[in-house]
């Protein structure tokens, strides 16, 4: 019988410039991945807080592809804990989200509290001293895991990592600023969806730190001058590179370099307007002038603010070529009636089907079955060359060679 050869699988010698597509194809990385990224030494974010409003309050969410609760306890504590039972595997919370005074596994009612530790099982002792569990029997072993929790002005992630820093040093000084510059008062949760993509989740991260794409991908942001290059804007990026933020400021674009260029993104002959116009009308609320800030936190959160619309993306597993992206819209409890319409208006920006980011997960789905017959081949990112770092032009790929510099001292590759 003849025998096959394993794929190679080392990186090409371009370095930082060149990102092989068996990345986004092969199912023992995608397990690898599991292991020493989503369940080693990085942060996943879980929820807002404002998702957890009392005690008893809790939602059901992932860390990778594991299922994770998330609660509140009755002292007004937050934990998180693996979503499986003990006994045989079952979920023990099937609910989204709610309220509890207990967690009882549906499948032999086995019975948790709000950290996770189960509290009581039927019939442990069987019924007039027959059947039930031996003296001996620890089914505490097979316990969910714990994860530690920790959260920053309202939002809050979890890690399954004993070794992993502090939230605060994981994110680190480039990038913390921007966070907290968009969570300035408490948050109030607006709705929430859920979008399927048709690709691996690392091109959809790959996407988001895209500086470079925005403006030519999405006609919207062009042809009605939100974002183009052309505008005052930059890109930082953390030291490992696994964290990003871009931003835009509000100076409308009055130039003509999309349009000389022959960009699709302006339009063309198309004389495309808005009959509602007050949908891109901005309020400063933040007071520094940015129409849009994106920020990416490794290895799968995304914060944007986009005009007045402000939104958690959370990145989900599924397989090699399925991705979860689930939104949660949000605007601050101090909101008057203007601005919630003025947010709640501006949320068809964004989404599945929004006038900007439906393009998104089409043009992710475009990458995933365009390489499929080339995993011997790479992606290439040399706009702004090799460099790493954060700048003040965002025609650049920076942010984009920082993932891979992250992802691959995760993977060790």
């Amino acid at each position: 019988m003849q025998k096959h050869s394993s794929p190679d699988r080392s990186w090409p010698d371009e370095g930082a410039t060149r990102v092989p597509y068996w990345v986004y194809q092969d199912e023992a990385v995608y397990r690898e991945e599991q292991r020493r990224i989503f369940h080693g030494p990085t942060w996943s974010y879980l929820c807002l807080e404002a998702e957890l409003p009392d005690p008893g309050s809790f939602v059901t969410t992932f860390v990778g592809e594991m299922p994770v609760v998330v609660s509140r306890d009755p002292r007004g504590a937050l934990h998180a804990f693996e979503n499986r039972c003990a006994h045989r595997g079952a979920l023990i919370c099937m609910q989204a989200r709610g309220r509890a005074e207990r967690f009882n596994c549906i499948y032999h009612n086995w019975t948790y509290d709000h950290a996770g530790n189960l509290t009581n099982v039927a019939f442990r002792k069987g019924i007039a001293g027959k059947g039930g569990m031996p003296e001996g029997a620890h089914p505490e072993s097979q316990a969910p895991k714990k994860l530690r929790v920790a959260s920053i002005d309202g939002l809050v992630f979890g890690t399954l990592s004993e070794s992993a820093p502090s939230l605060e040093d994981y994110i680190g000084p480039e990038v913390m600023p921007r966070l907290k510059r968009v969570l300035i008062k408490p948050l109030r949760v607006l709705g929430s969806y859920t979008q399927v993509l048709p690709n691996n989740w690392k091109l959809y991260m790959d996407n988001v730190k895209d500086t470079y794409h925005a403006s030519l991908l999405h006609l919207f942001f062009t042809r009605f001058r939100i974002n183009r290059l052309t505008q005052k804007g930059g890109v930082f990026v953390s030291a490992s590179g696994a964290h990003h933020c871009t931003y835009t400021e509000m100076v409308e674009d009055q130039g003509d370099a999309y349009e000389k260029g022959g960009m699709r993104s302006a339009g063309g002959a198309h004389d495309f307007r808005l009959e509602a116009p007050e949908l891109l009308e901005q309020v400063d609320e933040l007071g520094d002038a940015v129409s849009i800030q994106i920020l990416s936190l490794f290895p799968g959160f995304v914060l944007h603010q986009i005009r007045n619309s402000l939104a958690a993306r959370q990145v989900v597993p599924k397989g090699i070529d399925r991705t979860e992206l689930h939104w949660t819209l949000f605007g601050f409890a101090d909101d008057d009636e203007a601005m919630l319409r003025r947010r709640l208006l501006q949320a068809n920006l964004v989404g599945p089907a929004g006038y900007i980011s439906m393009e998104d997960g089409a043009a992710t789905g475009f990458v995933q079955r365009g390489v499929a017959a080339s995993p011997d081949r790479a992606s290439v990112i040399e706009m702004g060359g090799n460099f790493i770092g954060s700048g003040d032009s965002r025609i650049t790929e920076t942010a984009v060679r920082g993932l891979w510099k992250a992802w691959r001292s995760y993977m060790n590759v």
